[in-house]
């Protein structure tokens, strides 16, 4: 099994490319990459079209096809559906810190914001550039992007421990196939992919070698969707702590563009503790709205006079891998409210799932 892991961390450093252009030279455009890897049709003039031919590829589109099609019914459409209503002037920025690569729902709560900024600690890693892959090279880039996704088609989040290992050791290098697959079943096409950093002032600036080894990494999608208006995506694989975004511009970007709208999920009660502060005392901030589980910004955090609340579903508690963060006060504010029929955070059946939507008065 070692031996495997190994072979597969070999292979990704020989297969994969260290740059994201939109498109290579007599190769496959960005977009086309992420329908390939999606499951999708690649264009019509696409190098990638003569792949889709192989058994392999078939069978992962038919897999992606059940799997998002049954996601979108139990998850997503509703979703949209909820925030159409509770949801009445979503700001143009939305943050997501803890999201891995979960545009998904990213987009399904805020599919009107401009810019998302999305960050966690996974790294940005590489898409590989499949025309050049040898025999058999192919096949193991699909599976490895099925592994990357089991967990959030099957719940409503990543499992890290799982995802530390495929997102590091497997053909699906980092966060950026994962947000290709994703940004390609939400209906978007990509326009442009570049690596950048940020500086300690936050700016945004092109990578170098001779950047610091502490420099925020990430990568910026431009893409657009059905409507025709082009959205920009960022992700910043940074550390999140209280001396993490010390060392980092990252807030500092961030603070350019708020105020924002929050989304915060399966954030292993990180913001309950004392050395995520910082980042903490940043959303109350910067946010015009916040949705979020229980595993979010705890309760007692909140300025009571500064928010509204509106629970939405049960609070059923922690679940077993998190003792001794119950709320009892979460547990009163959702004693009389109204249910809500998709899943959300850890405890990810309808049934017992708690949305807590925090709106900050003017």
């Amino acid at each position: 099994m070692h031996r495997c892991f190994r072979l597969a961390a070999i292979l990704a450093s020989l297969l994969f490319a260290a740059a994201l252009p939109a498109r290579a030279a007599d190769g496959a455009t960005a977009n086309d990459t992420a329908l390939f890897l999606a499951g999708m049709m690649p264009s019509a003039d696409s190098p990638l079209l003569p792949l889709t031919k192989d058994p392999v590829w078939q069978r992962h589109a038919k897999f992606f096809d059940t799997a998002f099609g049954q996601l979108e019914q139990r998850q997503l459409a509703k979703i949209r559906a909820w925030t159409e209503i509770n949801l009445a002037a979503p700001k143009p920025t939305m943050f997501y810190m803890f999201s891995g690569p979960d545009f998904l729902y990213a987009n399904a709560f805020y599919s009107k914001a401009s810019t998302y900024v999305l960050s966690a600690l996974e790294p940005v890693g590489t898409v590989p550039d499949l025309l050049k892959l040898p025999r058999g090279g192919v096949a193991l880039s699909l599976h490895s992007v099925e592994r990357s996704l089991s967990s959030i088609l099957a719940f409503s989040f990543f499992i890290t421990k799982m995802m530390k290992t495929d997102l590091h050791t497997s053909q699906a290098s980092g966060v950026l196939p994962v947000l290709y697959v994703f940004l390609a079943r939400s209906g978007k096409t990509i326009r442009d992919v570049s690596l950048v950093s940020l500086d300690s002032d936050g700016n945004v600036v092109a990578p170098t070698a001779a950047a610091p080894k502490l420099a925020t990494r990430g990568v910026k999608i431009l893409f657009v969707g059905s409507d025709g208006v082009e959205r920009t995506l960022y992700y910043f694989s940074t550390d999140l702590s209280n001396s993490g975004v010390k060392a980092s511009g990252f807030l500092k970007f961030c603070e350019a563009l708020a105020p924002g709208n929050s989304l915060i999920k399966s954030a292993s009660y990180l913001l309950h503790a004392g050395n995520f502060t910082t980042v903490r005392d940043f959303l109350l901030k910067n946010s015009a709205t916040i949705i979020q589980d229980d595993s979010g910004v705890p309760l007692a955090a909140f300025d009571q006079k500064a928010w509204r609340f509106f629970p939405f579903g049960r609070y059923a508690g922690p679940i077993a891998e998190f003792p001794g963060r119950y709320q009892p006060k979460y547990a009163e504010l959702f004693r009389k409210s109204p249910s809500i029929d998709f899943g959300i955070g850890y405890r990810w059946r309808p049934y017992e799932t708690n949305l807590l939507l925090g709106i900050k008065l003017p």
